[in-house]
């Protein structure tokens, strides 16, 4: 059985497992920005947020080239995630 993506290219099962467990990690850190909303505190240093942002959008850009897009987009919406965490340490500063 073969699986093709959305724009008819075959999709490797490599894809769906990537994107699921980057998924895991979007779906553990989003409880930390809902919760620096909700306090209004900024609890991840820059330097953690900054760095993280920095590889998952390299991790996205390797996963275009390789064709994997639906892990592209998944670790995109993580980074994306971890972007807000960034923005909320600026914003709120600590505590």
């Amino acid at each position: 059985m073969e699986w093709y993506s959305y724009l008819g290219e075959m999709m490797v099962w490599q894809d769906l497992v990537v994107a699921g467990a980057n998924l895991l990690f979007v779906f553990s850190i989003i409880f930390q920005a809902y919760r620096g909303f909700k306090e209004k505190k900024g609890f991840i240093t820059l330097q953690t947020s900054g760095l993280t942002i920095l590889g998952l959008c390299a991790i996205a850009i390797s996963f275009f080239t390789l064709n994997l897009y639906i892990s592209t987009a998944v670790a995109s919406l993580n980074a994306g995630v971890w972007t807000i965490l960034f923005i909320q340490r600026i914003i709120y500063k600590k505590d």
